[in-house]
């Protein structure tokens, strides 16, 4: 089983729309390769430039507009114990595409809840675009995310070498596109052509990528995640893509228009992982819930849960 989820954002000087989706279907995961190194030359192509510019530019109007906030919520921000489990049920049993295809879901029938039973072993690579300085930025970033994410969870994740990562996490530019397609065919020798069409031709409004593969033995049982973030982003843009993608490779798949404060959310308001959302990872790997099980078995723990969490009623 895979799971693919999407970060769009299409924006103007005065509005912005913003599209995610995750689809699962079937195959697995192929072993992992090291990628080369920087070159000792590199000239930016006219396409990488714009790009850069572009979204640049987005992120100076998102910001504008009071929004990728970095506060992580406030007293204009509260939610109930009753907010917390249904946001949490949203975005941990429901998915936007039906399984096998990149249709939207039309049943609004919940899944299973899915997540690691495994150690997660966080591997960072970057295409050979990628300057130095932010190679030690991006890479910093993620091996504090992952520590972060591990004490939220209580489940082991750590950074490993490339060769023993089961979480890859990717940074790449429009001049890395060659490789980084040579790369995911390493990684998943067995991706099937649409969803691969589908990441080669990438668009503009697609900021960064999430795959998930679950065991071959439990198809709610994750076992390889793969980020792809694009290199050009600024510094904001990348750094967020890294908190929602490398979150959501954990199991929380799913947005919810409702979540606030939160990044399981379209609208772009929180750039980084908020409190709210530790509170929903902590709740996804919380021992009383398990993998496999169905929404309506769940539903008393995770009422539990979410007054735990809020010390609501």
């Amino acid at each position: 089983m895979r799971w693919v989820k999407q970060r769009k954002t299409i924006a103007t000087l005065s509005a912005l729309v913003a599209l995610a989706g995750c689809m699962p279907t079937s195959e697995t995961a192929g072993p992992s390769r090291a990628i080369a190194p920087h070159p000792a030359i590199y000239t930016p192509s006219d396409s990488t430039l714009a790009l850069a510019r572009y979204y640049g530019n987005l992120q100076a109007d998102l910001l504008t507009q009071g929004l990728l906030r970095t506060d992580g919520g406030g007293v204009d921000t509260p939610y109930s114990a009753r907010q917390l489990a249904q946001n949490y049920e949203t975005i941990a049993f429901y998915d936007e595409y039906e399984s096998g295809s990149w249709k939207r879901r039309q049943d609004g029938a919940p899944s299973k809840l899915r997540r690691w039973s495994v150690p997660v072993k966080v591997a960072v690579e970057f295409g050979n675009s990628v300057p130095v300085e932010q190679r030690q930025l991006d890479g910093t970033n993620v091996r504090l995310f992952a520590e972060r994410l591990a004490r939220v969870t209580n489940h082991p994740i750590r950074m490993a070498p490339q060769d023993s990562a089961n979480f890859n996490v990717l940074f790449m530019g429009y001049d890395d596109h060659g490789q980084m397609m040579q790369r995911l065919r390493q990684i998943v020798p067995q991706m099937d052509p649409g969803s691969f069409r589908v990441i080669e031709t990438m668009p503009r409004s697609t900021h960064c990528l999430m795959l998930s593969y679950s065991a071959k033995h439990n198809a709610h049982d994750i076992r390889h995640s793969i980020v792809v973030i694009r290199a050009e982003h600024p510094d904001i843009l990348r750094k967020s893509c890294v908190h929602e993608e490398m979150a959501q490779g954990l199991g929380l798949i799913n947005d919810s228009l409702e979540a606030r404060p939160s990044i399981f959310n379209d609208n772009d308001e929180f750039a980084f992982l908020t409190t709210h959302d530790e509170q929903l990872l902590r709740m996804h790997y919380d021992p009383r819930l398990r993998i496999g099980m169905g929404l309506e078995e769940a539903r008393p723990i995770i009422a539990q849960l979410a007054r735990e969490a809020t010390g609501g009623s």
